[in-house]
């Protein structure tokens, strides 16, 4: 049975996380494990939010370091569902810090994760596609596939 489109909306989710000296190293900025763990949780509640059942992460890309995030920072980390495929859904993730005194914002971080959805089997299941609204989503839809392409060759070269 086809499932009806979803639009990008109903899978946005964003997490404001204040950075405490221990989410920090030596250099006062942020580690970046620490920011992927965030990154995966609120990529993961967009696929659910999208899919509506269970989903694991099935591949981390592009994940690109901009700008340090420094102690006492407050982070806005930002995902909503791309594109997808039969079972898979692409996330766009991207994270803005902003000096809460000077009120500079800048992005910080970005990245696709590629999340698959499950069933009650935990075997792969079928999910709606994505209906992009703004101009960013749209751009980002338009290009998935190529991304798709680059990650199933990329798979296919460490086999």
């Amino acid at each position: 049975m086809e499932q009806m489109a979803k639009p990008t909306s109903q899978s946005k989710t964003l997490m404001t996380q204040l950075i405490f000296p221990l989410d920090t190293n030596h250099h006062d900025t942020m580690f970046g494990g620490k920011l992927m763990e965030y990154m995966d949780k609120v990529a993961a509640i967009a696929a659910m939010r999208h899919a509506r059942m269970q989903v694991v992460t099935a591949s981390t890309d592009n994940l690109d370091f901009l700008a340090p995030i420094r102690v006492g920072e407050v982070i806005e980390v930002e995902a909503f569902v791309t594109w997808t495929n039969r079972s898979s859904m692409e996330i766009y993730v991207s994270v803005h810090s902003e000096n809460l005194y000077s009120g500079d914002r800048k992005t910080t971080v970005t990245a696709f994760f590629t999340f698959v959805a499950l069933d009650q089997y935990g075997k792969p299941a079928p999910v709606p596609s994505v209906m992009p609204e703004t101009e960013e989503e749209k751009q980002l839809h338009a290009t998935a596939p190529d991304r798709h392409k680059l990650r199933k060759k990329r798979k296919q070269d460490r086999i």
